[in-house]
């Protein structure tokens, strides 16, 4: 038997940012791309969060996450903000431009969401999202 799951996983992300762009495009959402789009929907569950924090909650380096939230910031996305409590910290927050676009992406995400999962039962969604979680934190323990 060969093993390829890890090949599939990444011809799945490939194929999904590709499929993902498009439909951003198909809305009109031009203002940032599928992977700033990770940040971005961090940040509108949670507003206010250090880069660390982000950083570990989308799985991006620190460095590519600095590189991205530096052109998010220069297109009016995100801003820096000083945290009142420990001046020392640096937290995101969201622009009003970024909080206007979340429905429309809430929308396509939703989209990706049925695409995905065409023809699954309930059960297999299931047995399917715990199975990669397992695979995630198996690769968390070894990172």
């Amino acid at each position: 038997m060969t093993v390829q799951g890890g090949n599939i996983v990444s011809q799945i992300k490939r194929l999904s940012d590709r499929i993902f762009g498009r439909m951003l495009s198909e809305q009109k959402i031009d203002a940032f791309n599928g992977a700033q789009g990770r940040l971005l929907y961090v940040l509108w569950q949670e507003e206010s969060i250090s880069l660390k924090e982000l950083a570990d909650k989308t799985g991006l380096a620190p460095t590519t996450m600095t590189n991205m939230v530096d052109r998010m910031e220069a297109a009016d996305l995100v801003r820096r903000v000083s945290d009142r409590t420990d001046r020392r910290k640096t937290l995101l927050s969201l622009t009003e431009k970024a909080q206007l676009l979340k429905p429309a992406y809430e929308d396509v995400s939703d989209q990706m969401t049925e695409i995905f999962y065409e023809g699954f039962s309930e059960a297999e969604i299931e047995q399917c999202e715990a199975l990669l979680r397992r695979i995630y934190e198996n690769l968390r323990q070894h990172e």
